[in-house]
């Protein structure tokens, strides 16, 4: 293992300020950085030394030997569960990264945990993987959030297609009145937040509200499970499941990793899961729609769930090129950065007509996710400007509605996945071939 660099900053909110300098031993769990605002406690993954301390990250040279213990965290009162969570440094660790001691802070007054299991990003297996072989503790992790935020109700979401969990699930719950499963459509993004609370509570929130407003709160599964371990083991969150996928020597099979220190680079992942086979497109961190393009020497931080290395992207030897930038996917700085990899030349672009900005340089956030009208004003616009191609990074159902236009204006379309989805051997993202509807269990069970 090559030096562990641990960022400032891996979640929402201001980066931690470290607490450590050069020269400093540490331990797994040692607390190396703490909030200076909105933010949780950044801890060591590994035993070592602190070898620099620099304004983003701090840089730790391992020890050839790692033990399996830790520094336990430690708080006043061994019984204050919600104390844990926040001394734990856990965030939301499905990428949004929001610190989750302050989400489950709130009384829901009898409401909603709803459990994000959607494992929305083609490729990713982390998450499903966790829910077959730690069941258990995972299931009391969703319990520790119903305590601490006062909810009656847990409702585990998750897509219809990965049978195996689903029947662990319901094996595990099925003694539980409180806890129930809502079946999704294997479309793209019903793990979105505000789509979780829409399917299992009927509930369409504005894209400026919160799930509080519909008295829940939407937790990823990996996030239970690193809060019973806090609870249970005074275990700080310095690890994190990923899934390594792509151009790889043996193959483009997913390959799950449990328990990555955080710190571990990019390039030391890939050749754990056989090194790129050579050439290549690309390396992403994340997934397919809303994942960045990385580089070897990047750091895993608590947020990191794919890493993705991709085929080569096809040339467009200069052609016109209309953008169509969505909520769902990935930012207009991105796909013009796969624009430029395509050797393309952006004429044009566009919003989905449902993309809106919550305040102004916000992220975008779309008004109703997975359900799109119709963009043929958008392919007009294209056409207008010139385009012969268009790249576009929607949802599925998006997507659809893009190709009901687009061929018969003899615009030539791209999806911005097309190139992972090439590599995974996945289908591409051109017209929605699964329903929206999805028959539920009896019972919820």
């Amino acid at each position: 293992m090559g030096n562990v660099q641990i960022l400032l900053r891996q979640h929402v909110g201001a980066p931690c300020a470290a607490i450590v300098q050069a020269g400093d031993e540490v331990k797994k769990g040692t607390k190396i950085a703490t909030p200076t605002g909105l933010g949780a406690n950044i801890f060591s993954s590994v035993y070592g030394v602190v070898e620099e301390v620099l304004e983003d990250r701090i840089v730790i040279r391992p020890d050839e030997e790692q033990k399996e213990e830790f520094v336990p965290i430690e708080v006043e009162d061994e019984n204050d569960k919600l104390a844990l969570v926040k001394e734990a440094g856990i965030v939301g660790m499905g990428g949004a990264g929001f610190p989750t001691g302050v989400k489950i802070g709130t009384d829901l007054k009898g409401g909603y945990v709803l459990v994000n299991a959607a494992e929305c990003e083609p490729g990713l297996r982390h998450n499903i993987m966790q829910l077959e072989e730690k069941t258990d503790i995972t299931i009391r992790g969703l319990k520790y959030c119903m305590e601490i935020s006062n909810a009656s109700k847990g409702i585990i979401a998750i897509k219809k297609k990965n049978e195996k969990a689903v029947q662990i699930l319901r094996d595990a719950i099925k003694d539980d009145d409180s806890l129930t499963i809502h079946l999704l459509p294997d479309i793209y993004p019903m793990g979105e937040e505000r789509a979780v609370v829409r399917e299992c509570l009927d509930k369409l929130l504005d894209p400026t509200q919160l799930p509080s407003a519909a008295d829940a709160v939407v937790i990823n599964c990996e996030t239970l499970l690193r809060i019973a371990e806090a609870i249970e083991e005074k275990k700080p969150c310095y690890s994190k499941n990923m899934t390594v996928i792509g151009k790889l020597n043996g193959g483009n099979e997913p390959h799950v990793y449990m328990d990555i220190p955080v710190g571990t680079s990019v390039g030391d992942m890939i050749e754990r899961a056989g090194g790129i086979e050579e050439p290549y497109g690309e390396i992403i961190m994340g997934g397919p729609f809303t994942g960045k393009s990385t580089t070897l020497d990047a750091p895993v931080t608590k947020t990191t769930g794919g890493i993705i290395v991709t085929i080569e992207f096809p040339d467009l030897h200069g052609a016109p090129v209309g953008l169509l930038v969505c909520a769902c996917g990935g930012s207009e700085d991105r796909m013009r950065e796969i624009c430029e990899k395509m050797n393309g030349k952006v004429v044009s672009v566009a919003r989905c007509k449902q993309a809106v900005e919550p305040k102004p340089g916000a992220a975008l956030k779309c008004e109703n996710p997975g359900n799109c009208p119709g963009q043929a004003q958008k392919c007009l616009q294209f056409k207008k400007d010139g385009a012969e191609y268009i790249i576009i990074g929607n949802c599925s159902d998006c997507s659809n509605t893009v190709m009901g236009s687009a061929p018969k204006m003899k615009l030539k379309t791209f999806h911005q996945t097309d190139h992972v989805m090439r590599t995974i051997g996945h289908s591409l993202y051109r017209r929605l071939t699964v329903s929206k509807q999805v028959d539920q269990l009896p019972n919820g069970k």
